[in-house]
């Protein structure tokens, strides 16, 4: 009979518990749809302390230690967007038709489904080894890059069909009048098709129609079209990624850089290698001519963390090497040798 009464009693305090557990979930649920992220946060962390402490709950720790950190980095990365969807809500006075209504929250809310591509980074000193006429060898560079995808399934393969741009600039800061020296401009239409057989280091592969060039006119003008295929091989922390390119001919009279395969070939390798906080990336290129007029670049990018206290969530450092040719398309046929250091927004 005592026994009796204490299953009665674990099963009530225990299923008191749960509903009490399950109250605090949705509200805190609740305040983190509201954009109170430091009242769910709390909340999250007490659930997880007494969970812990509780063994009736049958939670195991690193499960909870895990869903606390998922949930502390989601709240971090949706702030942003949080704050924009409150203000809307809260700011804006509502509009009775529903399609003017979706589209004033688009437009104040920024929600349209663009991604970073390559490393959106900036590099406000840059020095060049080299002196060239009409220019100083200290710069700032940067890069700006972001994917927008378009459609998906087309053949039935789970590829995605995308548009990227990606800008490169060169500012010569270091001048009085602070001039942009060069800029490149990289639209590009790609099929990006995902390698579903299982236990391959093959893990994707993408084919991709490019244009590049300098925006420029005259004796300056830069400018060339490619189709591309790239390859995504894995093997443990190691990412390999081959690309091979063939340039789409140019009539004559048009073409601004007629030689530009002598230096830049017909691909490139590129290695990255992740570790811990850390990214090495190393970019390589030659036109495999076995002879003097052998041409090639070699450039290497490390991101770093930042220290805490500058309080830049997903920005990091950013050091960069390049040595070689075409490190920018007037440069093509130019021997750089560079080294900068600055800010990386996204990897």
């Amino acid at each position: 009979m005592r026994k009796s009464k204490l299953l009665i009693v674990i099963f009530a305090v225990t299923t008191l518990f749960g509903n009490n557990i399950q109250e605090l979930y949705e509200k805190a649920s609740i305040y983190e749809k509201n954009g109170e992220f430091k009242k769910a946060m709390q909340i999250y962390k007490q659930l997880a302390k007494n969970s812990l402490k509780n063994e009736t709950l049958n939670i195991k720790k690193n499960s909870l230690e895990d869903t606390l950190v998922k949930k502390e980095l989601l709240i971090k990365e949706e702030k942003f967007k949080a704050l924009r969807g409150n203000f809307f809500k809260r700011n804006i006075d509502k509009i009775n038709d529903k399609e003017t209504a979706n589209t004033v929250e688009q437009v104040i809310v920024k929600n349209f489904g663009l991604y970073t591509y390559k490393t959106n980074y900036l590099l406000p000193i840059t020095y060049d080894t080299k002196n060239k006429d009409g220019r100083n060898q200290y710069e700032t560079k940067f890069q700006l890059s972001f994917e927008k995808p378009l459609t998906y399934n087309i053949f039935g393969l789970d590829e995605t069909l995308s548009f990227a741009y990606t800008q490169k600039s060169y500012w010569q800061t270091s001048r009085e009048s602070a001039p942009f020296r060069e800029s490149n401009y990289q639209p590009e239409v790609f099929l990006t098709f995902p390698y579903k057989k299982e236990n391959s280091s093959l893990k994707a592969y993408k084919v991709s129609l490019l244009h590049e060039s300098n925006g420029q006119d005259g004796e300056k003008s830069r400018s060339w079209n490619r189709l591309y295929l790239e390859s995504f091989f894995q093997f443990s922390n190691l990412f390999v990624v081959p690309r091979v390119w063939y340039r789409i001919p140019e009539k004559e009279r048009n073409d601004d850089n007629k030689d530009i395969q002598k230096y830049l070939g017909y691909g490139d390798l590129t290695l990255f290698y992740p570790y811990k906080k850390h990214t090495f990336e190393l970019k390589l290129r030659n036109n495999l001519r076995l002879s003097e007029d052998n041409k090639g670049a070699v450039e290497f990018n490390w991101t770093f963390p930042l220290p805490s206290f500058l309080n830049l969530p997903n920005s990091f450092g950013y050091f960069q090497v390049f040595s070689g040719y075409a490190d920018s398309l007037i440069d093509y046929d130019e021997d750089i040798n560079k080294i900068g250091i600055g800010i990386a927004f996204s990897r």
